[in-house]
């Protein structure tokens, strides 16, 4: 069987550039074969008797790029292209999902883990957010839209020439006590570099915790944000029996507020890290490489969510430390 599809999730607030980064990803002579959706779905299904029966709308581009609206859900439009590209009828070897600009990208997300055939056809490779420097203000007032940036692996800035350094200056301090996982990205006029867009293997189950990860402490400011990050280390190794029931009993308490979180960790008696992360109430783990002779051995989590409580993690995080 082929590899997987890789899949990126576009998203971020309405007029923040998003089709103007799509259209430049489409128009682009890069040779590969990307298809798009644009995700319009809505479960009352937009007019049919103005889009006739055809659910899931499919154009092949003149550089081989294929465009396809789609007006059911995204689980559905997901096989229809498999179909589609199984019978031959079109070719595509990457798949981009845009999100409406209200949306929460966390159930497209999901659709990935949880349905077992579209797991095995389909592998989800990152999530990236435009965020409209010009607006960001008003943007961020909503709590979607602080979602949006915590849940992303790259934050694409676009609209910075409308703005003053000191002012993407404080975007950016923003933007990182939100998440601290995310490098920050500026797009110029839908234009960047497809490196910053492609192979971010942000799902990946390996000891990166994200090329952007801000381990220096972000601003002491109280902050405005329902969104945020915290980021905990220690070099004492972890008993891994009660980090598991540490972990158990923070997603049931608190599975819905954790947007995005990855660990790489240090386990009592093991030489190998130990590396998780997951959306929401959906995680994985595994061992990963052994630690070198003489490294420090630290362990890292790095958590973003809505309204978490931080000292009450804090206390149960060293409560599972060895002394």
């Amino acid at each position: 069987m082929s590899s997987p599809i890789p899949v990126t999730i576009l998203s971020g607030f309405l007029g923040a550039g998003k089709t103007t980064l799509l259209r430049h990803l489409l128009k682009a002579e890069h040779g590969l074969k990307i298809a798009v959706i644009e995700n319009e779905f809505s479960d009352a299904g937009i007019d049919t008797q103005l889009l006739g029966d055809e659910p899931v709308q499919v154009m092949t581009l003149a550089n081989g790029c294929v465009c396809c609206t789609i007006h059911t859900d995204l689980t559905r439009a997901l096989y229809l292209l498999l179909e589609r590209l199984d019978s031959g009828e079109i070719a595509f070897d990457r798949l981009v999902i845009e999100c409406t600009g209200l949306a929460d990208p966390a159930p497209v997300a999901q659709t990935f883990f949880i349905d077992e055939e579209l797991r095995e056809r389909y592998i989800l490779d990152g999530i990236l957010t435009l965020v409209d420097a010009a607006h960001a203000d008003v943007h961020l007032t909503q709590t979607i839209a602080q979602a949006q940036i915590g849940f992303a692996d790259r934050l694409l800035v676009s609209k910075c020439d409308l703005v003053d350094a000191s002012t993407f200056e404080a975007l950016s301090e923003r933007l990182a006590r939100i998440n601290r996982r995310a490098s920050i990205r500026v797009v110029d006029h839908g234009r960047i570099d497809l490196a910053e867009l492609l192979d971010i293997r942000g799902f990946n189950l390996n000891a990166d915790l994200g090329a952007g990860l801000s381990l220096r402490p972000v601003s002491k400011a109280p902050s405005i944000d329902r969104i945020s990050s915290l980021v905990l280390r220690t070099d004492q190794p972890l008993d891994i029996d009660k980090l598991s029931e540490f972990m158990n009993q923070l997603l049931e308490e608190h599975g819905k507020q954790l947007l995005r979180y990855k660990g790489v960790l240090s386990i009592a008696g093991e030489s190998r890290r130990l590396v998780f992360q997951g959306v929401l109430k959906l995680y994985g783990f595994d061992w990963d490489s052994e630690w070198a002779d003489g490294e420090v051995r630290e362990s890292v989590i790095v958590f973003i969510a809505d309204e978490l409580p931080q000292e009450r993690i804090r206390q149960g995080f060293a409560a599972i430390q060895v002394a």
